[in-house]
């Protein structure tokens, strides 16, 4: 199970990175989670549909990037441009390491599969290009990434990995 939900108060890791990156970067290397990747174009033809879009084939991943710090996703925000928002409302516990795919459509989530829903069936991510904003509960900027379809997106999949 990657995901815990436990009591322990999460501590955010990097400061160190933080004081040492160039200004453009400060704010991206202050946090322990990062977004590792999206799939902003879900395979398929788009269909917003909750019974039968797929909605829920576009993900972000988000990664806790800490060698030692548990981190509760609660009160985290997904943004996109446009001001599409996800909240994480409830705690889940990232450990070192360990992700969450942040899923458009309906769904149940699940420590065992490292996924929660946004209890959304529209999608949040443009096909052409688009900026994801994750912020800490705090309001501060914990990653942000612009992309563009043909630029960043060379093989055309539909997906995009920021941080490996």
């Amino acid at each position: 199970m990657r995901i815990r939900t436990i009591t322990t108060t999460a501590v955010a890791a990097g400061a160190l990175a933080a004081l040492t990156a160039s200004p453009a970067q400060a704010a991206e290397y202050s946090s322990a989670l990062k977004v590792r990747g999206v799939q902003y174009d879900a395979p398929g033809r788009d269909s917003n549909s909750c019974s039968t879009g797929n909605t829920d084939d576009e993900y972000l991943t988000i990664k806790n990037y800490s060698s030692g710090s548990t981190v509760n996703l609660k009160g985290y925000v997904v943004k996109d441009k446009a001001g599409n928002t996800f909240t994480f409302t409830r705690n889940h516990y990232l450990q070192p390491g360990d992700y969450v795919k942040l899923r458009g459509g309906r769904g149940t989530d699940s420590d065992a599969g490292n996924v929660v829903y946004r209890n959304n069936c529209n999608f949040m991510w443009n096909n052409d290009k688009d900026t994801i904003y994750l912020k800490k509960p705090s309001g501060a900027a914990a990653d942000t990434h612009s992309y563009t379809e043909g630029s960043n997106d060379r093989d055309g999949n539909g997906y995009i990995t920021f941080h490996k």
